[in-house]
């Protein structure tokens, strides 16, 4: 128990670290931790016509982090994306795009831009 407060507390920090360099790369946060049927998405920002789902992956080495996220979390965020353009159509006509930040300890996090696409 103790041990997933932790792990929750690191991801929380993680995210706000992310949310802070896309604000200052002139990014505006529609929302953060956006909870739908099919899942959550760490943080979903807007820039121009671009909306971006972003998952945020915090570990001991940006390798690792990079390497953590599997083909069934890309098709749970691509769901939970789906869900979010349904309760907010004006969203629905932006350039959309799946990001991943990277987060070690002591480092900027870093974007990997376009990270995946969902092929349906």
């Amino acid at each position: 128990m103790a041990e997933r407060r932790t792990r929750d507390a690191r991801g929380r920090r993680a995210e706000t670290l992310c949310v802070w360099r896309l604000r200052l790369s002139g990014w505006r946060i529609l929302a953060r931790r956006f909870r739908s049927p099919a899942g959550e998405i760490d943080i979903v920002a807007r820039r121009g016509r671009t909306v971006v789902f972003i998952e945020v992956k915090a570990r001991a080495d940006a390798g690792a982090a990079a390497e953590s996220l599997s083909a069934r979390q890309q098709q749970r965020i691509f769901r939970a994306a789906e869900h979010f353009l349904k309760i907010r159509p004006q969203h629905a006509e932006a350039v959309l795009r799946f990001d991943v930040m990277l987060v070690a300890p002591w480092r900027i996090p870093v974007r990997l831009t376009d990270a995946w696409r969902e092929s349906r």
